[in-house]
């Protein structure tokens, strides 16, 4: 376990690393027993840092929640972020990529609650009734962490993106809301194209077989530290394509058929 000093040093660093737009090093490496209650430790006390700056949270991410991206990590089971005001960006918008270091985007759903969600024993219906509506939508990523140790060649552990805010820094809402319950939401694809190219298709079941699933898995997975998901808050059910790299001047367009698009430019 890591000592308070210490995860106070490992905050800072990811908030400086943040700021200044070069990669710190692998927390794993530094700390060869990190677990992953540590990250969540690490990624607390940065967020916290940020509210006592005067950032407020909007919401929660969840990521890792395909089993191609847990079995690549050597996890069973996904990871979870906090949003934040300043993360996010309008349909169509310009996102600045002079604030980030190693971007990419993914396409997903956002389920926006109008009651709370709270564990244990969270589950799908619960969800569904708490959703004031649901809309397609990009998360933005970046790695304030190296994802190669340039010394040993190291690879990261899911403990480093985890403590890295699960790796989020942007959210992009759009397309139609709809109510959950107007749709099949296992059923619902994406088609993202860059620049004009289609990069990645997807369809909405590949997050934990409904991505309401998602969000059920995580109000248990927070009920043990006192936290629930609260009215007015977006919650990002996990990316159903692979991440898509991105860098200044691509334009990602997400096309989600009968629920609209949504789309943002990297200036």
């Amino acid at each position: 376990m890591l000592s308070a000093n210490q995860i106070a040093a490992a905050a800072r660093a990811l908030d400086e690393a943040e700021r200044s737009r070069v990669q710190m090093g692998q927390l794993s490496l530094a700390h060869p027993g990190l677990t992953i209650d540590d990250a969540y430790a690490v990624q607390s006390a940065w967020m916290e840092s940020k509210l006592a700056a005067g950032r407020k949270v909007i919401g929660r991410k969840i990521g890792l929640t395909s089993r191609a991206m847990q079995s690549a990590v050597n996890i069973d089971e996904p990871d979870y972020g906090v949003l934040l005001d300043d993360m996010l960006f309008p349909d169509g918008g310009r996102i600045p990529t002079d604030r980030y270091i190693e971007l990419k985007i993914e396409a997903e759903l956002a389920f926006v609650l109008k009651d709370r969600v709270a564990g244990p024993r969270c589950t799908v219906f619960d969800v569904l009734n708490a959703a004031d509506y649901v809309v397609p939508a990009l998360e933005i990523l970046d790695a304030r962490i190296q994802r190669i140790d340039p010394a040993s060649k190291a690879t990261r552990k899911v403990v480093d993106p985890i403590a890295d805010n699960a790796a989020n820094c942007g959210i992009v809402l759009g397309g139609r809301p709809f109510r959950p319950q107007d749709a099949d939401l296992r059923w619902i694809s994406a088609i993202v194209s860059k620049n004009g190219m289609v990069e990645e298709t997807g369809v909405a079941a590949g997050v934990l077989n409904n991505p309401a699933n998602g969000i059920v898995w995580l109000a248990d997975k927070l009920a043990p530290r006192g936290v629930v998901l609260e009215p007015g808050q977006v919650i990002l059910a996990g990316s159903f394509i692979r991440p898509i790299p991105c860098s200044r001047g691509d334009t990602i367009h997400a096309d989600y058929g009968p629920f609209g698009t949504v789309s943002c430019h990297f200036a």
